[in-house]
């Protein structure tokens, strides 16, 4: 199957039903994805992500470069064989892996020298060389090298980033044309800029002089305010082509997920539910659980009585809670098989809210209900 993305339907809001097709398989956007740092997601096996109708995940350029290395993984096929996925991978360059870890690395324009969390070992990555890994690794959607800049952060800091994130992105252009293979891999760029609306949409007017067949938004829910992350989503989605998917990098919340694809945004992830499943924190309808408390030791209820996934149609909440305390793996498991059923199922009704039109009404029911509910 050929690279190609189709916009279905346009919502009033703003936002899009569409088809991306991946030589990997179709994906029906909004679409979430979730995130399998090292060519795994955390607690869940593949037919397992099959099965809750996972069509692409993310996978990290940064952590399979470190271990196993890419080389080892091209030896052995490609991630897809590799890790025995099916569906279509999209790998992030490391730019926030490297940002997330100020004390172990130096940026330059040239590139970024740093560390191994690992075991010490130095490393210097530059566009190029995240081309030639991501080449490598042979994920269905590579993503550039960019600078990713904390909140807050000041003009002159978001302005020289955007700079250094746009010319790292045309060094990855002409790489890409060089050494990749369009017909088995696209290449997004990342609209960067802080908070600060101008820079997003020099940024964004820079990247789509490039030609990319899609882009990204980065370096947001780094801390700002919701509605911030939004505006900046905004602004950069309102100049970029309207036939190219757009990706929302790092985000979010539950309860935000309609406002981000009313931005006009297609794609998103997050380790929220994977991360938060692990600590006991689930999510519901009527907005967080926390498992651990008192109050559900002997609740024979499933975590959400509205879910349809298969660990709240055979598990209480009780049983949930003894497994968590009891520090059982099957704890981890079932909490995250639930969380990221319940990503899914929340992108499946924002999905068939745009198709009948009515998103603004899905996100003022859903706010009602996380006003008014608790778990």
């Amino acid at each position: 199957m050929p690279f190609r993305f189709e916009v279905l339907k346009t919502d009033p809001t703003g936002a899009r039903l569409g088809r991306l097709e991946t030589p990997h398989g179709a994906i029906e956007t909004p679409a979430f994805m979730p995130v399998g740092t090292a060519a795994t997601v955390k607690g869940l096996t593949q037919e397992t992500l099959e099965s809750l109708g996972v069509g692409i995940l993310l996978a990290n350029t940064y952590h399979l470069y470190l271990r196993p290395g890419h080389e080892r993984v091209r030896r052995l096929g490609g991630l897809h064989h590799f890790m025995s996925w099916r569906g279509a991978i999209l790998t992030d360059s490391g730019g926030f892996q490297v940002f997330s870890m100020a004390d172990l690395r130096d940026v330059s324009d040239e590139g970024v020298r740093f560390r191994s969390y690992l075991d010490g070992s130095e490393h210097f990555f530059t566009p190029e060389i995240s081309v030639e890994v991501q080449a490598a690794l042979g994920s269905d959607i590579a993503m550039v090298l960019d600078e990713c800049i904390e909140f807050p952060a000041s003009r002159e800091r978001a302005r020289q980033a955007a700079r250094r994130t746009t010319e790292w992105a045309l060094r990855s252009r002409r790489a890409f044309a060089e050494r990749g293979d369009g017909e088995r891999q696209w290449q997004f760029g990342i609209v960067q800029g802080g908070v600060y609306a101008d820079l997003r949409r020099q940024s964004a007017d820079e990247l789509v002089a490039m030609d990319f067949p899609g882009y990204a938004i980065g370096g947001l829910a780094v801390g700002e305010p919701h509605a911030l992350t939004v505006e900046m989503a905004s602004e950069a989605t309102a100049r970029l082509p309207a036939d190219r998917p757009r990706y929302l990098m790092g985000v979010g919340k539950p309860e935000h997920l309609a406002d981000y694809a009313a931005a006009g945004v297609d794609m998103m992830d997050c380790v929220l539910p994977t991360r938060n499943a692990r600590n006991g924190c689930l999510f519901t309808h009527a907005g967080r659980l926390l498992i651990k408390r008192a109050e559900y030791a002997e609740d024979e209820r499933p975590i959400d009585p509205e879910c349809g996934c298969p660990v709240c149609a055979r598990y209480s909440r009780a049983y949930l809670r003894h497994l968590y305390l009891a520090n059982e793996m099957l704890a981890a498991i079932l909490n995250t098989i639930h969380n990221v059923y319940f990503y899914l199922d929340r992108m499946r009704k924002i999905r068939e809210a745009i198709q009948s039109g009515n998103l603004a009404a899905f996100r003022s029911v859903l706010q009602a209900r996380l006003e008014a509910g608790h778990p």
